[in-house]
């Protein structure tokens, strides 16, 4: 029997109820970085720094990573990682939160380690010479018959035939003029190594992009050379260089000596180039690349110490910041 849609009992109606308030909209969460690649799985066989360095930006994103290393070469080494070695501090950040095994990949138990990692994941990221993948069986056509939505970034060292030189970070920089005006002092930080890092784990964002459209893996190779190459376009275009004005030409951009240390001065734009201007006591319309201008503002900042300075800035928002003596 079917149910009734209405009612025709005598018993009095109910009064209609109140209007009542909607209900408050629940907040939007927040987007979270760290969740971009959650339900991931990287598995790295990169050593050294790119490689390292772009897992652990993965697993900042979410992602499930693990990394296949070669044995300890003796006892008392706790990694066949060199830089486990060379810098036991670095090879410690690099990995925090990385799931690490060890396997040699040369004998049978290593291969089977390895495809066992593989069964389970999504991107697979190497920092060997096509000549080595060759000789572990890891050609992309092999892997991409065997695990057809398995992607694969490729670190090298340079780009298309140059992929079996050998080469480093010093040499990748030196090629791409980023040590000039340096002398023979080595750089600051290692540059090709750290930007090769970020395009190899914006590569795996690419892959992972790919398979979602296509369903199929892909194969991205990373150039440590093409990474020092794009660090070094300022200089390419004469930002850099001497004659531009983040390279000497504009007086508020420099490090200039203080009373008690040094000052990073980068009052470039015009409304902090004037502020800075009239600190120093300048017409805030002074020209910028005119040599006395430089001049008056080294004077000045010479003279000023530190905290005064840091003072400075916080009250007349300049960009600086303020470095003990060398």
């Amino acid at each position: 029997m079917p149910l009734a849609t209405s009612s025709t009992s005598a018993t009095p109606s109910r009064a209609a109820p109140a209007a009542q308030a909607a209900p408050a909209a629940r907040p939007v969460p927040a987007f979270e970085p760290s969740h971009t690649l959650r339900g991931t799985r990287i598995l790295s066989l990169a050593l050294n720094l790119p490689g390292p360095a772009a897992l652990l930006r993965c697993q900042r994103l979410g992602a499930d990573c693990v990394k296949l290393e070669p044995p300890a070469p003796a006892p008392g080494h706790a990694s066949g990682d060199p830089m486990a070695r060379y810098s036991p501090n670095a090879y410690a950040a690099l990995h925090e939160g990385i799931r690490t095994l060890q396997a040699d990949l040369k004998t049978g138990p290593g291969q089977a380690a390895l495809h066992a990692e593989l069964d389970a994941a999504d991107v697979l990221l190497t920092s060997f010479r096509p000549s080595a993948l060759r000789k572990l069986g890891l050609e992309w056509h092999a892997l991409q018959q065997r695990w057809p939505r398995l992607s694969m970034v490729r670190i090298v060292g340079g780009a298309g035939a140059r992929s079996e030189e050998p080469g480093h970070d010093l040499t990748y920089q030196a090629e791409a003029g980023l040590l000039a005006g340096t002398g023979c002092a080595l750089p600051a930080s290692l540059q090709a190594d750290m930007a090769g890092a970020l395009a190899a784990s914006e590569a795996v964002l690419q892959a992972l992009l790919a398979r979602a459209v296509s369903g199929q893996g892909v194969c991205i190779d990373v150039a440590l050379e093409d990474a020092a190459h794009w660090l070094a376009l300022p200089r390419g275009w004469g930002l850099t260089t001497a004659g531009g004005d983040v390279g000497g030409a504009h007086a508020g951009y420099g490090v200039y000596p203080c009373a008690d240390g040094r000052v990073a001065v980068a009052a470039l734009e015009p409304h902090f180039a004037a502020r800075l201007f009239a600190a120093a006591g300048l017409d805030p319309a002074t020209d910028p690349r005119a040599p006395e201008t430089r001049g008056a503002v080294a004077a000045f900042l010479e003279g000023q110490t530190r905290s005064g300075l840091d003072a400075l800035a916080a009250l007349q928002d300049i960009p600086l910041h303020t470095l003990p003596p060398e």
